[in-house]
């Protein structure tokens, strides 16, 4: 089971791979903020887990388990954005706490949280209703 660092990285690896085509330790470490000595450690430690393969000075490449995991990061993370922005949260806000909460909520709830915005995606005046409600309470 990968860690809530494990995670940030394969994330951040699988999205570059998905911009760039290729991930580099010095690109990994300017997008998590990180020294490139950790990264290494990281990858080591993703290539000891299969997420990986990593060649010292030829680059890494995501393996099948990796790229599955990186996919289902990376969609965790946009679907958790688009609740937060459908809820009310502000523009602002929204990426510091996806930050924040991705790593705590189970996949079941994960699960949930994609229903609702599943309901609300089919009728649009549920979401106007909620922004309306919303700004009532804000307003009291």
């Amino acid at each position: 089971m990968a860690t809530p660092s494990m995670e940030d990285y394969l994330e951040k690896i699988y999205k570059l791979i998905d911009e760039k085509g290729y991930a580099r330790v010095s690109d990994i470490a300017e997008g998590l903020e990180v020294h490139p000595s950790s990264v290494t450690k990281m990858i080591q430690k993703l290539d000891k887990d299969k997420y990986l393969v990593y060649e010292k000075y030829r680059g890494l490449v995501l393996t099948s388990k990796g790229k599955k995991m990186g996919k289902r990061l990376v969609d965790r993370h946009q679907l958790l954005e688009e609740f937060l922005v459908l809820i009310g949260v502000s523009d602002d806000t929204v990426y510091k706490d996806v930050e924040g909460i991705e790593h705590h909520l189970s996949w079941d709830s994960i699960t949930c949280i994609e229903t609702l915005i599943e309901y609300f995606r089919r009728d649009p005046s549920r979401a106007t209703e909620l922004h309306k409600l919303k700004a009532e309470l804000d307003a009291e």
